[in-house]
């Protein structure tokens, strides 16, 4: 059946909205080939902003080959394609391209675009020069550009850019308000965003689900349990819905605040978790010294849910192994880490494993171990080993001796150590040289960090 050019430009629109795979779109480009429809604009474009939905490589591809200069639109969809596939340096290099080559200047849409990507990679300088266009634009009376910009400052950790873009806002909305609080906790100034927040309720703004995420982060950074459980009671009074960020960010801030119960109440109550969500459960519980309920939750993950644990939650429940000694769940946790789920182990797993033996008073299998990592041990391992070895000795001397050097050797600055090495030459009955080993400590005029406690 053939049909005619009106008809094909008709139904071609249609068939770029139904198509779902790059060789169905490369099929549509060939008939737009042989009819010479690739010489109209809207159907080059319409090709372009399929595929950067599917393959932004290809999306590419056909811009660059263009006979014409392609729509700003094509631009815009070419470079957010690349921001959302986190293809931060291709984004920006698309964009000095638009302005180099394109057929027009950029646009209200094109700008919050590669300010995000330059923010996902904290491209701070890109991110300025862009900021300085914006300005030569006129562009800076646009809401979403100025918010943009304030996510960019607080992504790359320059908070007195977020605050001179803040603070130029004649018009802050929620949005505003919640990038600058967020900026506050991005650069470590917790009380800062907490400044911020109260005067956003000052200018009779509502917060909203992101605002309340980041004024979490800034109580858990604080430990302020009483503004946390201030602002759990506001998400409960306005019927704020307990989304899995908003639900994440509430458990965390009642897990660094002390009160794991109080987080166990909100991860039973939240309807939707992600794997997230299940670490810092399960975290919360490690630091708690509550080992077999930290056990427990991992089990039921397993069971009920279709996640898969990452390497970051293997950590989480080998500390809580390894702080409520259960060495066998932890050796069991290891073995299913490396042999069913194909983690490769870093050196915080063997960390974890060293810690496990040594706290159990396994210093012989704990050596082992260390001996047979496929890594040398970082100096935390030694430190975790050699004070295993302090408390429970079953060590010969000369295995002792060694790592005990190559402590010294790698951090000969920290007091700690020569401490630890002196209280081991104790345990080995070399008075002698201990007395030196604390000697040094003054001699060198290095300083022992004071042990504290928050409890």
């Amino acid at each position: 059946m053939k049909y005619s050019l009106s008809s094909l430009s008709y139904h071609i629109p249609f068939l770029f909205q139904r198509s779902n795979s790059v060789p169905q779109l490369l099929q549509l480009q060939a008939l737009l080939l042989k009819t010479a429809l690739d010489h109209h604009q809207f159907f080059a474009t319409q090709l372009i902003s399929s595929l950067c939905r599917l393959s932004v490589r290809h999306a590419h591809s056909v811009l660059d080959r263009l006979p014409f200069p392609p729509s700003l639109f094509a631009w815009n969809s070419l470079i957010r394609a690349y921001a959302e596939a986190f293809q931060s340096t291709a984004a920006f290099q698309v964009f000095s391209n638009l302005r180099r080559f394109g057929a027009g200047e950029a646009d209200f849409f094109t700008y919050p675009f590669v300010l995000k990507a330059c923010a996902q990679s904290s491209m701070l300088g890109e991110g300025r020069v862009v900021h300085g266009l914006v300005v030569k634009a006129g562009m800076l009376a646009d809401s979403h550009v100025r918010n943009t910009l304030l996510h960019l400052y607080g992504s790359c950790r320059t908070i007195w850019c977020a605050w001179k873009v803040f603070d130029e806002m004649r018009e802050r909305d929620v949005v505003s308000w919640s990038c600058m609080i967020e900026a506050c906790v991005a650069c470590s100034q917790p009380s800062c965003a907490v400044s911020v927040f109260q005067e956003m309720r000052l200018s009779n703004i509502n917060p909203n689900s992101v605002t309340l995420v980041s004024l979490l982060s800034a109580c858990s950074h604080l430990t302020k349990l009483k503004m946390g459980r201030s602002i759990h009671s506001f998400i409960l009074l306005n019927n704020i819905k307990l989304d899995i960020s908003l639900g994440t960010a509430l458990i965390l801030m009642y897990n660094k605040c002390g009160q794991v119960n109080d987080s166990l109440i909100v991860f039973s109550s939240m309807e939707g978790k992600n794997l997230q969500t299940w670490t810092i459960m399960i975290s919360g519980f490690a630091h708690h010294g509550k080992g077999k309920e930290a056990v427990s939750l991992f089990n039921q993950m397993e069971a009920a849910s279709s996640l898969k644990p990452d390497s970051l939650l293997f950590s989480a429940i080998l500390s809580a192994c390894s702080h409520s000694g259960l060495v066998a769940e932890g050796q069991s946790f290891f073995s299913t880490m490396v042999d069913v789920y194909r983690i490769k182990p870093v050196m915080e797993h063997y960390g974890c494993m060293v810690d496990l033996l040594g706290r159990a008073g396994l210093v012989e299998e704990a050596y082992k171990f260390i001996k047979e990592m496929p890594v040398s041990p970082n100096n935390v391992i030694l430190r975790s080993f050699l004070s295993a070895c302090r408390k429970h000795g079953s060590v010969s001397e000369s295995n002792g001796r060694k790592l005990v050097e190559q402590l010294l050797t790698e951090e000969p600055e920290l007091g700690a150590n020569y401490v630890l090495a002196a209280d081991l030459s104790s345990v080995f009955g070399r008075w002698s040289e201990a007395f030196k080993l604390r000697g040094a400590v003054k001699g060198r005029r290095l300083k022992k960090v004071t042990g504290c406690s928050w409890v």
